[in-house]
Parts: C-alpha cells; structure tokens; sequence
C-alpha cells in the first residue's frame, strides 16, 4: 500500500500518472474521495479504473448512487469495484435499504466513495482516505492518507 504523501498535480496527465502507481498496489477495502465539487474526485477514479484493467466508459454515479464495475484480473479472478457518490444521499440510512454494506464483504472488492462525510456515521471507517484541493492556479494538491 502506499505511504501518507502529499503531491501536485499540475495537470489532467498527472492525475492519470498518479493513478496508474497507485493502482499497482491493487487496492483492496475502501477509499475516500473528498473535495469540493470540480476537484476531481471522477477523474482520478476513471484512470484509476482504467489502470486497474476496466476498459469501459466510467460514469459518474451522482445520480445513481453506485456504479458496480467487475473487473478481470491477470489470475482470471474477477476484482468487484464500487464507485459512490452520496452527494445526492438524502438519509444515510438509505445504504442499508440498497445493500451498499454487502459490497465491503466481497473479496477483493474495493469501494470507493466520493462525499462519504455525508455518511461517515454509519460507514466503516476508510483504509485509505484521499483528498483534493483545488489551488488558486488550478493545480490540485493530493492528499493520501493510509489508514491502515
């Protein structure tokens, strides 16, 4: 897994870079996105996807609460990987009724989740929690924190 560090990203390319060498630690458990809206939070999870091996478009799941995607690995398996946004939760308790706990069951499964402050609450604690800032030049300052 890789170590707490703070790192600038000057451009779209590197925010990709960023991805590819964190998806090389094949993350496992749950990742937390946070930072304001425009930060990139869907991007980073795009490339990371796509780093991972999904080939697919990558959609954002503002609206659909979670986007499932199974992704095929070098073993054969297949590596279940959540994306959430709960920016549009209206009450946390709703991830019960959806079965959103179930996902941090499945082995090798990852889950990541974009405003899970919104349900901090009742969410299992983060392995890794990431955050982006927009700086006033339009760089982004990222912040990985490993929890574990």
């Amino acid at each position: 897994m890789m170590k707490n560090q703070t790192l600038i990203l000057k451009s779209e390319t590197d925010t990709e870079k960023f991805a590819t060498e964190f998806a090389k630690t094949n993350p496992t458990g749950s990742i937390w996105l946070s930072g304001d809206l425009g930060a990139g939070k869907t991007t980073f999870t795009r490339y990371l996807l796509q780093a991972l091996g999904y080939n697919g478009a990558v959609k954002s799941p503002t609206y659909t609460l979670v986007e499932p995607y199974q992704i095929a690995q070098t073993d054969k398996s297949i590596k279940p990987v959540y994306h959430a946004d709960l920016y549009r939760l209206n009450d946390p308790e709703e991830l019960d009724f959806i079965g959103f706990f179930e996902y941090f069951d499945e082995t090798n499964s990852l889950v990541i989740i974009e405003w899970a402050s919104r349900a901090e609450n009742i969410l299992p604690k983060p392995d890794i929690l990431i955050e982006i800032k927009r700086l006033e030049n339009d760089d982004r300052q990222l912040i990985l924190t490993n929890k574990l």
